[in-house]
This record gives C-alpha cells, sequence and structure tokens, in this order.
C-alpha cells in the first residue's frame, strides 16, 4: 500500500528527546506513512542513536547547520508522499495524532496546513499551541497557551499552523514556495501559512490530534539572545515579504507601535540590544528576500488577512487579560 505522509523531524543535538519522540511513532495506530530525521550536523550522539536503534527511521545528514527551515525543506523534498508532517524532536504524539492528521487533510483539499491540539509537556493540564495567530501589530502569538488543555476543542480555522508538530499539503508548496531559509528559524511557520492564506488555502486547527511538547528543545530557553535576535529581524521579513506595498503603509503605524512596546519588554528583561540589533539586520536585508507578487485574483484574499490581523488582536488581548485573572 502506498505511504500517505511523512513525518519530517529536525534535530540539533536532540538526543535526550529523540526515544520519546520516536516511540510515540512506533505506537501510532495508523502505521502507513514514512519517517526521515534530518540531522543538523548534531554534535551528539544523535545519528548513531537512531541508527542502532530505529531501522525503520531514514537518516539524512546535513554538512552544517542549516536551522529548522533548511532541515525541514530537506525532508520536504525528500518526501513523496501527498503529506507531510512536521515534527519537533521535543515532542510525544498521541496514539491517534497521525490518523487524525491525515483525515483532516482528506477533508477539504483547499486545506493547506493543519495544527493539532499541542499540549505542554510537563505541565499537561495546560495547552502550548492551539494554532497560531498573526496581528496588526506583527505579533505572532500561540492560541491557548497556558489554558486548560481541556478546552479549545472545536475545528477552526487558524492563521497558520505551528509547525512544532502540524502536516502541510505538499504539492502547496510547490505554488507558494517552501519555508524560507533567510528565517532560519522563529516565524517561519507563520511566513508559510501567510503565503498559503494569500493564494486562497486555509490553515485549520484539529483539536483531536494531541501532542505533548516540552518547547524551546533545541535555542534551551523562551528567551534568549539568539532568538530574540532572530525573531526581530524575521518579523520584518514577515511583513515586507507578505504584505503589498498599499497594506505595508496602512498597517505602518500600528507595526511601529508593536515594535516599540516589545523593545520596552525587552529592555525590561535585559534583550533590548538584542532586540534593536535584529530589527535593524531586518531591515537591512529585508530587500533580499523574495516578496510574494501581488496578484488582483488574491485580491479578497488580502482583505480577509486584514480583517484578521485586526480580529486577531482582539483575541490576544482577551488571552492575555484571562491569563492574567488567572494567575491572580
Amino acid at each position: 500500500m502506498q505511504k500517505r505522509v511523512t513525518v519530517v523531524i529536525p534535530n540539533y543535538n536532540g538526543m535526550k528527546y529523540l526515544k520519546t519522540c520516536l516511540d510515540s511513532l512506533a505506537r501510532q495506530v495508523f502505521q502507513e506513512f514514512d519517517t526521515i530525521v534530518v540531522d543538523n550536523a548534531s554534535a551528539d550522539e544523535s545519528r548513531t542513536f537512531i541508527r542502532e536503534n530505529y531501522p525503520w527511521v531514514r537518516l539524512i545528514v546535513m554538512d552544517k547547520n542549516t536551522g529548522f527551515s533548511g532541515a525541514v525543506n530537506r525532508g520536504i523534498r525528500e518526501a513523496k508522499t501527498p503529506y507531510v508532517i512536521l515534527l519537533n524532536n521535543d515532542t510525544e504524539a498521541d496514539r491517534k495524532f497521525v490518523l487524525e492528521m491525515v483525515q483532516i487533510m482528506d477533508s477539504d483539499e483547499r486545506i493547506f496546513s493543519a495544527n493539532c491540539k499541542l499540549v505542554q509537556f510537563y505541565n499537561r493540564d495546560r495547552l502550548d499551541d492551539a494554532g497560531d495567530l498573526y496581528t496588526i501589530v506583527g505579533w505572532g502569538f500561540q492560541r491557548g497557551v497556558d489554558h486548560s488543555s481541556q478546552s479549545y476543542n472545536r475545528r477552526t480555522d487558524v492563521f497558520s499552523a505551528c509547525a512544532a508538530a502540524a502536516i502541510y499539503r505538499r504539492d502547496v508548496f510547490k505554488k507558494i514556495g517552501l519555508f524560507d531559509r533567510r528565517h532560519f528559524a522563529y516565524l517561519e511557520d507563520i511566513d508559510v501559512g501567510y503565503r498559503a492564506r494569500i493564494a486562497g488555502y486555509r490553515n485549520v486547527y484539529c483539536p483531536d490530534a494531541v501532542v505533548y511538547h516540552v518547547g524551546s528543545g533545541t535555542s534551551g530557553s523562551k528567551y534568549n539572545s539568539f532568538k530574540v535576535r532572530l525573531s526581530a529581524r524575521n518579523s520584518i521579513y514577515l511583513n515586507y515579504k507578505n504584505m503589498p506595498f498599499l497594506q505595508l503603509s496602512v498597517n505602518m503605524p500600528f507595526l511601529l507601535l508593536g515594535y516599540l512596546i516589545k523593545w520596552r519588554f525587552f529592555e525590561k528583561i535585559g534583550f533590548a540590544n538584542e532586540y534593536i540589533d535584529g530589527l535593524r539586520e531586518g531591515v537591512k536585508t529585508c530587500r533580499k528576500c523574495r516578496k510574494v507578487a501581488f496578484e488582483k485574483k488574491n485580491l479578497k484574499n488580502y482583505i480577509r488577512i486584514q480583517f484578521d490581523l485586526v480580529k486577531n488582536m482582539f483575541i490576544y488581548a482577551l488571552e492575555y487579560g484571562m491569563r492574567k485573572l488567572r494567575k491572580e
């Protein structure tokens, strides 16, 4: 029987996570899938561990660290199946994860990607991500983060899927392009989801597929110099590439406000210089990025996206307020 889906796992020095991740795939109720681990020139024993213990895993070894984007792009190119699941190494998939992911993609050919219900690995009564949203102030955020894992049980459209554990329709990449290697890591999933929406595709949330996620398993922490700088730079890339000139002009006051608020936040926690350096690099180098060409046939999609950018700001404010109230 021909396989329906390929699971692609990017790995960089993830030895301590691999057993849990790969064992959870071995326990899937739906087994008609291939598994590829793309190793980004790890310095630990990851490759030896995979070769000795998981003969059913195809291991691809990169000669240098190409980041998340470079690794998953290699895996997507190597896949031969209609669907590709991207799965972080610091995850544990529920037994029905692959089955539910395939079924939701089969339900509508307009779906480009689907986000599972990501639950915090060490605090399983709390959500990690129920689909990524993007706002008019240039902030991407994890819908549902820190809310009860028993909530967010309805299928719905989201702005983009979080690539920590998501499924993609492989043929669409031929139309919109793969993950942008310039991003290296961070916001690359919102970027590719944004491009898909411009082209008229849907990104959805599938609550019946569950994955437990450690989070920041490779970068090491929620905030660090590397992550702050790259995220700031990539936020410039994201807006420059995907917004036509008119939309960018209209949104610029809101984007500037968002950057100012973020700068004040990072100043308080000691990363203001890294944030400014990232923004500066983004402005200097954004014209090297491939901008999405504006086509009149996609005008209605741009209008929907603009509406969602505003709506998602209100969702962010509501969810932030709910989290604050819970903590108090």
